[in-house]
């Protein structure tokens, strides 16, 4: 197994436990660059990251190589030039068969992964319609199913399902031009391009593909010029016939701050929704790992995971690679009670509750009304709970920050890293404070 190998393994579990942004923002363009004795050296491409991932992140990697490689003793991070991030991978030695998180080569002209596609989806009664309706796109592109809308909760499978339609339109018509982005990543080429003077280049670029795929656009808040932008791209792809795929993390007709002429535009196509996968579709993606991986795995332990694990694909696949590390270090069967220690130590099994409910909660518990929490007040008896309330949504349920700030009237991501930081360091001195939280925590059962 490579050095990329081990790092994309545990890229993988980082993923799931950060958010997109905070993801994309600190471990983009980092590898690991030299391994000894078990000592990690991971190559990063500037100081500012360096000190970063050592001040915020230093214990988490090190727990998660641990739990891929049990070899790994500590992880040091150096600046390396930009050339040596790009260095073919070396070799060490571990155990057992490699790890089937091959480079996850994402192709630079259409954004593209290879590994999502329809081969590898799993189709359930929670994503069913969802899977018809991109076969029926892929049979007509551009007319059938135009824009097509796909909205659910993060970890769902909505990326698979759009970028394995991008995937098989490449197949079957590769004289079409096809492109995955995301809303933020859009934003931030509108901004680069408006910053050299060169809006013209980045209109005709978007204007020249036959399918635009456009992830998370749940994040548009705010964005008044991307929301121009993307209305006048949204028309000139539509007029010629050329497909357009969405997804977001809730139905466009309760996405905070999106202007009414695009939410009306994104109405005009398919609307469709992909939900909570049930247990016997858990498992089925379980099983479908399994046979990726190469490796048997009792039935029994891959029973307690579909169990354990609700809610989240992207968690299941999480957990799996944390089992298969565990198997290919000890290169013996896991049995269910290996399993059942592994996720206590490493899963954060999420309490069934929804946040609107906990927002209740809490602010039924500082006696104000729940609506105060969204609002854009600045009462000391309104400010607390709501910190309050981020913070718990974090702490304890690992709710991402932009989707904790859009889930409470709109609020930018960084409104909700200060609000947990001050919460999280207000706790280790007032005792007060911790005892009033540990009573929040007793209601929410």
């Amino acid at each position: 197994m490579d050095y990329q190998q081990l790092w994309n393994s545990a890229l993988s579990q980082i993923e799931i436990e950060l958010s997109r942004v905070n993801f994309n923002t600190w471990f983009k363009n980092t590898r690991i660059v030299d391994y000894k004795d078990g000592d990690i050296i991971i190559g990063v491409p500037n100081e500012f990251v360096k000190d970063w991932l050592n001040q915020k992140y230093h214990k988490f990697i090190l727990r998660i190589l641990r739990t891929i490689h049990e070899g790994v003793r500590s992880v040091t991070f150096n600046v390396v030039k930009p050339e040596a991030l790009q260095k073919k991978s070396q070799h060490i030695t571990i155990t057992g068969q490699p790890l089937p998180l091959q480079d996850l080569y994402i192709n630079k002209d259409d954004g593209l992964n290879p590994r999502y596609t329809f081969e590898n989806f799993i189709v359930g009664p929670f994503n069913e319609v969802a899977f018809a309706c991109g076969q029926a796109v892929i049979t007509n592109p551009g007319i059938v199913y135009n824009p097509l809308f796909v909205y659910g909760n993060t970890g769902l499978g909505k990326t698979h399902l759009m970028q394995a339609v991008g995937n098989t339109i490449k197949k079957k018509f590769p004289d079409r031009k096809v492109f995955y982005t995301s809303l933020e990543k859009f934003y931030m080429d509108l901004v680069g391009s408006i910053n050299l003077n060169k809006i013209n280049s980045f209109k005709e670029k978007y204007r020249k593909y036959d399918v635009l795929i456009m992830d998370d656009v749940q994040f548009i808040n705010g964005k008044e010029k991307t929301q121009d932008e993307l209305f006048h791209l949204f028309n000139a792809l539509y007029e010629m016939n050329k497909q357009i795929i969405f997804s977001s993390d809730k139905h466009p007709n309760f996405i905070v701050g999106l202007e009414d002429r695009l939410r009306s535009r994104f109405n005009q196509g398919m609307i469709v929704d992909v939900s909570i996968p049930s247990l016997e579709s858990r498992l089925a993606i379980l099983q479908s790992k399994t046979k990726e991986y190469r490796e048997k795995f009792p039935q029994d332990v891959l029973e307690f995971v579909a169990e354990t694990v609700q809610g989240n694909i992207r968690e299941l696949e999480g957990v799996m690679t944390t089992l298969l590390g565990y198997v290919q270090a000890k290169q013996q069967v896991i049995t269910l009670q290996d399993a059942k220690t592994l996720l206590k130590n490493n899963v954060r099994v999420k309490k069934s509750i929804s946040i609107p409910e906990i927002v209740k909660m809490i602010a039924d518990y500082y006696h104000i009304p729940d609506v105060y929490i969204y609002n854009k007040t600045r009462r000391k008896d309104v400010v607390k709970p709501r910190q309050i309330v981020m913070y718990i949504l974090r702490e304890d349920f690992d709710i991402s920050y932009p989707m904790i700030g859009d889930r409470l009237g709109g609020r930018d991501h960084t409104t909700v890293i200060h609000s947990y930081e001050k919460i999280k360091g207000i706790l280790k001195t007032d005792p007060h404070l911790a005892k009033e939280i540990d009573d929040i925590r007793a209601m929410i059962v």
